[in-house]
């Protein structure tokens, strides 16, 4: 079985969940650039594994899919910061 589109991959579907969640939690954040690059960069997971596979060759999958895993990265440490100041 292959996958036909992105939006049947589950990374894809939990980045979008995260996207969600993201954009419900931070909507009241009066640091506007806080705010605003967390949920690009939560936005940016989901778009790199969906642009990687939309590439159509497992080497460009695998560099987007780095992508995708190093905005992880600075979401988790966005929350991290944004737990102690909470």
């Amino acid at each position: 079985m292959s996958i036909e589109k992105f939006e049947n991959i589950i990374a894809w579907k939990k980045a979008e969940e995260l996207t969600i969640v993201i954009y419900s939690q931070f909507k009241d954040c009066r640091d506007f650039s806080f705010r605003d690059q967390i949920q690009r960069a939560s936005v940016s997971i989901m778009n790199n594994i969906a642009e990687g596979f939309e590439r159509r060759t497992n080497k460009e999958f695998i560099n987007f899919l780095y992508i995708a895993k190093g905005s992880g990265g600075e979401v988790r440490s966005m929350l991290n910061l944004a737990l102690k100041f909470k």
